[in-house]
Formats: C-alpha cells, sequence, structure tokens
C-alpha cells in the first residue's frame, strides 16, 4: 500500500484543531522545526521522513507514538460508518469550527489594541 501523506496531513490539521494548538506549540512540544510540521500539515513535499519524526509528533499532538505512522501506511482505524453520519458529531464538528473562528477573531482584535497601544 502507498503512503498515505494525505491522512497524515489531515489527521494533523484535526488535531490542531481539537486541541486548539498551534504549529509553533507543537514544534516546541515535539522539537520538530515549524519548517517541517507545516509540510507534513499541508502535505507539502510529501517523501520518507524518519519515523522518530512522526513518533514526536503523535507523542506531541497526545496520541500513541505510532498513531501517525499507522496513519500514513493506512493502519489507523478509521471513524464507524455510523460515526461519519452521527448529527451529534456534526454538531461537534460545527462548535468546534465556530470556536476556532472565534479565536481568530479575539486574536485578531487583541493584536489591534495591541498594536494601538504601542503608538500611543
Amino acid at each position: 500500500m502507498e503512503d498515505d501523506w494525505a491522512a497524515v496531513a489531515e489527521a494533523i490539521s484535526n488535531r490542531l484543531r481539537e486541541l486548539g494548538l498551534t504549529q509553533l506549540e507543537v514544534a516546541a512540544r515535539s522539537k520538530v522545526s515549524p519548517a517541517t510540521i507545516r509540510e507534513l500539515q499541508y502535505n507539502k513535499m510529501p517523501r520518507r521522513r524518519n519515523p522518530r519524526t512522526l513518533e514526536a509528533l503523535s507523542e506531541a499532538l497526545d496520541w500513541p507514538p505510532d498513531y501517525l505512522g499507522n496513519v500514513l501506511s493506512g493502519a489507523a482505524a478509521r471513524p464507524h460508518a455510523d460515526e461519519a453520519n452521527d448529527p451529534v458529531l456534526r454538531k461537534l464538528d460545527d462548535v468546534l469550527d465556530q470556536l476556532e473562528q472565534l479565536r481568530s477573531r479575539v486574536d485578531a482584535v487583541e493584536r489591534r489594541q495591541a498594536g494601538e497601544a504601542e503608538q500611543s
């Protein structure tokens, strides 16, 4: 089976959103460079990686060390069909998306206020 880097990218993006972490926070936790995390999260330059890189990221994202390696190889558990169609889980995803949007808006307001405070 071919490596599924797109699945790894999706898993990382979803987990960052679930945990409310940034790439920089994961980089600090994992000791993996932000550039590598960005490449993996956005599936840029897919290529063979040192297994320790995926292990470190898995652990930094509060998963077992072999989680992302299993995602890459297709061995990770996929959601059950019932879960994919569960209206409660869909609503939870909507709530998480809205929370992420609110965080972004609050961050923008805080940056704007900090900029105005510096100008005063």
